[in-house]
């Protein structure tokens, strides 16, 4: 949620990870979860060109409320993500927007993705000595290479559609009146 138009390198084939937003306030941080989650992630060249003509003409966050702050990951997990699960019959308790990790890790080792850049783009911590010793990651070509063939796994909308602000209702603190009959 916290990308920024300059994050978006090598001719928008390459997101920078570097920061996020504040867990309860919309603010961008300069930190991350975890050291893994510092990373780039290569896009295949059709969601690069996407995203292209989604950012063009923008200036900033890509991603961001009606007052220009960035968006909190639980309120669109709340407002936007969970009532469409809910609808297409999807929801299942801990999924939310974890399940855009798991389909593309899926996705990734159905490609037979090489594994240590797999774990690079999904921000895994390398476990093994052999994977401790990669630098594959360095490797900018073989990764633009390996994020072309591996192809991404759904289908681009055909026409960018300005959804900078998933529109939803804020909930009501207020509850209802009710009438009691006599």
């Amino acid at each position: 949620m916290a990308f920024e138009i300059r994050h978006f390198i090598n001719d928008g084939r390459t997101i920078k990870v570097e920061q996020q937003v504040a867990k309860d306030c919309p603010r961008i941080v300069k930190y991350l979860k975890t050291s893994a989650a510092k990373r780039e992630i290569d896009l295949h060249p059709d969601v690069a060109d996407f995203l292209r003509r989604y950012r063009a003409e923008k200036s900033g966050l890509l991603f961001h409320t009606a007052k220009g702050t960035p968006r909190l990951y639980n309120n669109l997990e709340d407002r936007w993500l969970t009532p469409r699960l809910l609808q297409m019959g999807l929801e299942e308790r801990g999924m939310g927007w974890h399940s855009f990790k798991r389909f593309r890790k899926t996705w990734l080792r159905g490609a037979r993705c090489l594994e240590d850049l797999n774990n690079f783009w999904l921000a895994h911590k390398p476990q093994t000595m052999s994977e401790l010793y990669s630098h594959l990651h360095e490797e900018l070509e073989l990764r633009l290479q390996e994020s072309e063939r591996v192809n991404f796994g759904f289908v681009l909308l055909k026409r960018v559609v300005d959804a900078n602000a998933p529109t939803a209702p804020k909930k009501s603190s207020t509850k209802p009146k009710v009438e009691i009959a006599a």
